[in-house]
């Protein structure tokens, strides 16, 4: 009978529970809570099959009650990841789209060509002489709360001021840059790190402070290994390697 009742609406309705679970499993991956997750699931599973299959009204009623009840928990203890999965939904460029036809401000460029070339050439000298750097781009999140975290510099981008600010007797070298709005924000700022296994092991800590934040918002961040000298890209939670002045020229003008 079920079969026979199923339906368009029917489809479409398993397609978008499975989607959510889908995009939430990759921020609990993400996070090291993947194992939380199934757990939860299983026991959703095993809720349904109480309640709806086998009709089981006593069993089903408990379960359902510590469902209701551990909902709660669930928003207390996974509440970083819902609000991942939310600013990952609104700054999708689709929903961007529709934020503007239905009267939202427009996007406006965080970065202009003129600010580019100071970046790509302080990285470019950076990776020559083997200075590590961390310099993440804002694009549409704002990244005002990293920015807390560091110290306040609000200059204008400059390719000197960049390099002596990861020189490696500098104070503020150790930490990350915020670039937002044509001006360099702040230094030294501390970046969520990623946990994600599948990240090479020979990268460290600025490669996984990259990577973490890039998993959280769509900012652009922009790595120079201190071992090797190479430049590394992290956007949209994945590594572009050994990328190239032009390379990287042509990733900030798209952004």
């Amino acid at each position: 009978m079920f079969f026979i009742n199923f339906g368009i609406k029917d489809a479409i309705d398993i397609l978008c529970v499975a989607t959510v679970l889908y995009y939430f499993y990759r921020l609990m991956k993400a996070s090291r809570s993947s194992n939380v997750f199934t757990g939860i699931m299983i026991f959703v599973f095993f809720w349904l099959i109480m309640s709806q299959i086998l009709e089981m009204r006593l069993m089903g009623s408990i379960m359902g009650q510590l469902i209701n009840v551990g909902a709660i928990g669930i928003i207390v203890l996974f509440q970083e990841e819902i609000r991942k999965f939310l600013s990952n939904v609104g700054s999708h460029q689709r929903m961007r789209r529709l934020a503007g036809l239905l009267g939202a401000s427009k996007k406006s460029s965080t970065i202009s060509r003129d600010s580019i070339m100071p970046i790509v050439l302080a990285c470019m000298s950076m990776s020559r002489g083997k200075v590590g750097a961390l310099i993440i781009v804002e694009r549409e999140n704002r990244l005002d709360d990293i920015v807390d975290t560091g110290d306040l510099v609000d200059a204008r981008i400059n390719q000197r001021l960049i390099e002596n600010i990861f020189f490696k007797n500098s104070p503020l070298h150790d930490g990350a840059m915020i670039i937002s709005k044509m001006r360099i924000k702040a230094a030294g700022c501390i970046l969520p790190v990623s946990h994600d296994l599948t990240i090479p092991k020979e990268f460290g800590l600025r490669h996984r402070a990259a990577m973490g934040i890039s998993q959280e918002c769509d900012a652009i961040a922009i790595v120079v290994s201190e071992e090797t000298g190479r430049i590394t890209v992290a956007m949209d939670g994945k590594f572009r390697l050994r990328v190239s002045a032009e390379e990287l020229e042509s990733i900030l003008t798209k952004q």
